[in-house]
């Protein structure tokens, strides 16, 4: 299949550096008045949506099993529907970037992992098929990552696909336990390491295929699971507190990860996806499944989509966010369109701004003048010349 030798034994775990913050924000957050829309309104269900730029792709049940459908929103209020992948058997777990579809294929008896573009829907392109499954696929520019039970346990694969009928592979890792669950975002990929009762996350820089450096993510007690990453930031839920909550980290440094406790409240929040400054989960906390977001830049919360059914798998691309939703019977493909002061970004960091909230503000004062006149050269002498 790849020619890698198996290492045996877990990976060695790396110093990590906790910081556990709490909220910027004092009140419950409240629901914004966006405009939610059923993508493909459809007495059939559907589910596992993707989303990039102005693409929207899930899996739809059809005369019995699951096909691929896709929608392209450049116009949101009315999109253009179209089928990718209608075949015997089912497809499922789409993942889209750019014109590039890639999705789980039940091919004679197990799973495999193909893809198409869409600009030639029906000319479908074979990325892993082997014995045993391989499922969970992601895609980023031309390189796929899924996992891969062909060792007998779940490992990380990964493709370069940009000559689709000749993907270049590569064992991600070559470890025991399982590793599942794969994110990618440039060369970054992500995965969730071992089993319940204590998950960790993991990652990799794959730009060097022939010397890939491994390096632990969020590794504490008990489970860290559900990765989803972009630029440096890398979020998941996390058991920590005792239920599922939204953490995330920093990778800049890959070893030492900076970690946070983005949300931490009661029952559930879990599911997590990440786009630029945005982060978006599905969250249980009113006694049903719902959608919250919470801004990286402002340091608030707040809530998507609050409807009395249940809405869950949500994906997240510019400033779309997507998800699926029995409110009206079957699971149905929601999308809303966020905008306003809740998705603030920042432009440029003014000087000043110690806190990273894109201000010049008292708290920055604040923090300034509590180390006022530190200095940390030596000799000491020379802070006073």
């Amino acid at each position: 299949m790849i020619n890698m030798q198996r290492k045996d034994g877990p990976m060695k775990l790396m110093k990590i550096t906790i910081i556990i913050m709490t909220l910027m924000i004092s009140v419950s957050a409240q629901a914004v008045n966006w405009i939610a829309f059923a993508v493909a309104p459809s007495a059939q269900d559907q589910q596992s949506p993707d989303i990039h730029d102005n693409t929207i792709v899930w899996q739809q049940l059809d005369a019995g099993d699951w096909d691929i459908y896709a929608a392209d929103i450049t116009d949101p209020y009315n999109p253009a529907v179209f089928p990718v992948a209608v075949f015997e058997d089912d497809q499922t777990e789409p993942a889209v970037y750019a014109d590039t579809v890639v999705w789980q294929d039940f091919i004679a008896t197990d799973w495999a992992i193909v893809g198409t573009k869409l600009d030639d829907i029906g000319n479908v392109f074979t990325i892993a098929d082997y014995e045993q499954d391989q499922t969970n696929p992601a895609i980023y520019e031309n390189t796929v990552i899924w996992q891969d039970n062909y060792y007998g346990d779940w490992d990380i694969c990964a493709a370069d696909i940009t000559i689709p009928d000749t993907p270049v592979e590569t064992l991600v890792t070559p470890f025991e336990d399982d590793q599942t669950n794969p994110a990618i975002y440039q060369n970054t990929v992500l995965w969730q390491h071992g089993s319940a009762p204590d998950i960790d996350i993991y990652a990799v820089d794959i730009s060097d295929t022939a010397n890939l450096q491994h390096f632990l993510v969020a590794g504490f007690n008990l489970d860290q699971q559900t990765p989803a990453v972009f630029g440096s930031t890398v979020v998941w839920d996390d058991n920590f507190f005792g239920d599922s909550d939204i953490f995330s980290a920093d990778i800049y440094e890959t070893a030492r990860p900076i970690e946070n406790a983005i949300i931490s409240k009661s029952l559930s929040q879990t599911n997590p996806d990440i786009d630029g400054h945005i982060i978006v989960w599905q969250d249980d906390r009113n006694g049903n499944w719902d959608i919250f977001g919470f801004n990286l830049t402002t340091g608030k919360e707040f809530v998507i989509t609050d409807d009395p059914f249940d809405q869950i798998n949500p994906a997240i691309s510019g400033n779309v966010a997507v998800w699926q939703d029995n409110r009206d019977g079957p699971q149905n493909i929601y999308a809303v369109i966020l905008d306003g002061p809740e998705v603030a970004q920042c432009l440029a960091k003014p000087v000043g701004d110690v806190n990273g909230d894109c201000m010049v503000n008292m708290t920055d004062f604040a923090a300034i003048s509590a180390h006022w006149l530190e200095c940390n050269l030596q000799p000491q002498e020379v802070c006073w010349q």
